[in-house]
């Protein structure tokens, strides 16, 4: 799982240096704060925070692709055990790495709205998630830009078949 999680990050750090020669595309890195709508062992999960890179192929165009590597720490924690329906101790979320990827639609120059989607790794486990947002740009340059997004991931908890679920708000700048 670490292995992974290492060659991704590896991957995702070595593409914007082959796509910078083109200069096809634009990098953001984001910091930002997660609060947990619905989950399981939501009482040890309450909110998080975690940073994110964000790359935008093809600036120019209204349909972008995009690519999103974020990962998050839940630092708050009731210490309360949480159990299933079988008496089970539930695994309680303390931080998550996601990868997603999809599409961006740029309407107006500093408007855009995406749907992505992707691995998540949480608890020792890799879940499919999705991740709608709705951003702008804060700078007529497009250099710093405000995110808001939804994330879910499916199946969180295997046994009771419940999904995790947090909205997500981002301030980023551009690197390139």
């Amino acid at each position: 799982m670490l292995k992974m999680i290492l060659y991704l990050l590896f991957l995702l750090f070595m593409l914007p240096l082959s796509v910078l020669a083109q200069r096809n595309s634009t990098l953001y890195l984001q910091g930002q704060y997660n609060h947990t709508i619905y989950d399981a062992t939501k009482g040890n999960n309450p909110w998080g925070i975690g940073a994110a890179l964000q790359l935008f192929i093809k600036p120019t165009a209204k349909l972008r692709p995009t690519v999103e590597l974020s990962g998050d720490l839940y630092l708050a924690d009731d210490k309360v055990q949480r159990l299933d329906g079988n008496a089970r101790p539930l695994n309680e979320i303390s931080g998550m790495v996601n990868l997603f990827a999809g599409g961006s639609l740029h309407p107006t120059k500093n408007l855009f709205i995406s749907l992505t989607a992707g691995p998540s790794f949480l608890s020792g486990q890799t879940k499919f998630g999705i991740k709608p947002f709705l951003g702008i740009f804060l700078t007529s340059s497009q250099s710093c830009l405000a995110k808001l997004s939804y994330i879910n991931i499916s199946d969180r908890n295997k046994e009771t078949k419940e999904d995790f679920g947090s909205i997500s708000f981002s301030l980023g700048f551009r690197l390139y």
